[in-house]
């Protein structure tokens, strides 16, 4: 006999959905951020401290020369540094007309061996003071035939010993450039021994 009014219900419906809605919002609201509350435990740091953690950026000297001493000093080390590493033989600090495995080859090549062209220098020493010391023309067209003698003897001993090296570098590093090989070896056999650089890592007499 009595209907109800659709209106009536749908109102209380919601009012029933809204009313958990508005709740919720409530509660994340008056829920506090867990990113803002700091950490339990943890000390507050002091301002000292806090500003020693700081980086502080780099400060020239004020001073002029102060700072062209500091530079000159980084740069004598840093050459000390870069000429002890060349003459142990690492790799970083030689130029490059020492570098790859070829010319270390060449080296050891050469070091390993008792050379004529090893004792050039004295030679030509010897030569020079007894030029001065017996003037002459005859003794002067002697010497200059025997240092002539001396440098066909030398190349010559260079060019063997420079094919002895392209042939095991052939062998042992196949695809590795052998350009100026021998020209590397001559001048590495007119030099002293312990004047050469690169130092010599293997002893005389010992199989390469």
């Amino acid at each position: 006999m009595f209907r109800r009014r659709p209106s009536a219900a749908a109102g209380v419906l919601d009012q029933d959905q809204a009313a958990p809605d508005s709740t919720e919002a409530d509660t994340s609201t008056s829920r506090p951020r867990s990113s803002l509350t700091p950490p339990k435990g943890v000390p507050t740091p002091k301002r000292s401290e806090a500003q020693a953690n700081r980086r502080q950026p780099y400060q020239a000297p004020s001073d002029r020369k102060a700072a062209a001493r500091q530079s000159r000093g980084r740069d004598r080390s840093e050459r000390a540094r870069r000429t002890e590493a060349y003459q142990r033989g690492e790799q970083w600090a030689m130029p490059r007309k020492d570098q790859g495995p070829v010319r270390a080859l060449a080296r050891d090549v050469v070091d390993a061996r008792r050379g004529i062209g090893e004792y050039y220098m004295i030679l030509m020493v010897a030569v020079l003071i007894i030029l001065v010391a017996v003037p002459g023309n005859s003794t002067k067209l002697l010497f200059e035939m025997l240092v002539i003698f001396l440098v066909f003897v030398m190349i010559v001993e260079g060019w063997f010993v420079g094919r002895k090296v392209k042939r095991l570098a052939a062998q042992r590093f196949p695809g590795e450039s052998t350009q100026g090989v021998i020209l590397y070896t001559i001048m590495r056999g007119v030099s002293l021994r312990r004047m050469r650089i690169p130092r010599p890592r293997v002893n005389r007499g010992d199989k390469v």
